[in-house]
């Protein structure tokens, strides 16, 4: 009785807690927060300067006496304390009542493919940062919740998420993931595909925010010959002094055909493991793409040529896993069956 008198008061809050970006999104609000996940630090005094997209702004900039940190790698807690102390401040935010409101249960998607230390991190995070209760989903449940695939039905449904640190791939069905992948290729991947082919073809070295953006400018995943380029500054790796080189869309292509090509293994290989019964229904409901991966053009059709099954792009892709952590917060029932409470070991039915 106490704990559903609480429901009511807490904001209880959902949260993609990715490589690249946070999402929090509060129950009955919707997404509130959506920033990047990197935080400044004085090196010195060890405060927190900035978290999100202030932080951003200062990467490759900032003095010897600031260190910018993204304490999340390939989807995983990389620095514990500093991805405590981003959460800390996020659900400070969504929860600015903090001293008079309940503690808010949180959900928070992480990789399918995580061990369970990774797992006891980010739980331990969230409970250090001030949750009342901490679930975790995996992220290709919450993204197919997200995306409204129906889940719980005896028919298959497959999604694709392509984040920042990790790409999810799973087949669904009865509340259960069937089969799936998690690997390490995603959009981050991506982003050091064109630095890599940046240096090697142009001898320009470039940063990582000047690769993503190049990505998003004429980023494609087959070559269109569209002739659209873009300008890529950086500095001259023979000369040491500034250049600035035009680059195609074609060249971008060329240069993140290898992780591109390693996800859709990864869609391939969950097909092979599917019973042929559930790929009969993938055939007919086809793939659901989601995740910021979801927005590199031709990305779909490269997905379709491959299976030959319809592909299908999300309704808001980046925001489907957080919504999906946001819908099982309003059903307790469903909320038990797809998530992980550590409190007590139980996980989540595969």
């Amino acid at each position: 009785m106490l704990n559903s008198f609480l429901g009511l008061l807490s904001r209880d809050i959902g949260i993609d807690l990715g490589t690249a970006n946070t999402l929090v999104l509060v129950r009955g609000r919707g997404i509130v927060i959506n920033e990047p996940s990197v935080v400044a630090i004085n090196r010195r005094t060890k405060r927190v300067l900035a978290v999100g997209a202030e932080a951003k702004r200062m990467v490759g900039r900032a003095p010897s006496n600031i260190i910018v940190i993204r304490p999340l790698k390939d989807g995983v807690i990389s620095d514990f304390d500093v991805t405590e102390r981003m959460l800390r401040y996020f659900i400070e935010q969504v929860h600015e009542q903090i001293t008079l409101l309940p503690r808010p249960r949180i959900v928070i998607g992480i990789p399918s493919g995580v061990t369970d230390v990774e797992r006891r991190a980010v739980y331990e995070a969230a409970m250090s940062a001030g949750a009342r209760e901490t679930w975790l989903i995996e992220e290709p449940m919450a993204a197919a919740i997200g995306a409204r695939l129906p889940i719980t039905e005896p028919h298959g449904s497959m999604i694709v998420d392509v984040g920042g640190g990790t790409t999810e791939v799973a087949v669904l069905s009865l509340g259960g993931i069937v089969a799936g992948r998690s690997i390490r290729v995603a959009g981050d991947e991506l982003d050091q595909d064109v630095v890599a082919y940046m240096r090697q073809r142009h001898n320009l070295a470039i940063g990582e925010r000047m690769a993503e953006e190049i990505k998003i400018a004429v980023g494609t995943a087959i070559p269109t010959n569209d002739g659209i380029s873009v300008v890529a500054r950086g500095r001259n790796v023979k000369t040491g002094l500034p250049s600035e080189v035009l680059v195609s869309s074609d060249e971008v292509a060329s240069a993140m055909s290898g992780s591109v090509n390693t996800i859709i293994d990864a869609i391939l290989d969950t097909l092979d493991d599917t019973p042929p019964e559930l790929v009969a229904d993938l055939m007919a409901r086809g793939i659901t793409l989601a995740g910021g991966g979801g927005l590199v053009p031709h990305f779909d059709q490269l997905i379709r040529t491959r299976t030959r099954m319809p592909v299908h792009i999300a309704d808001d892709p980046l925001g489907c896993v957080v919504r999906g952590a946001g819908k099982v917060l309003n059903d307790v029932d469903v909320l038990r069956r797809v998530t992980v409470d550590l409190r007590n070991g139980t996980r989540a039915r595969r």
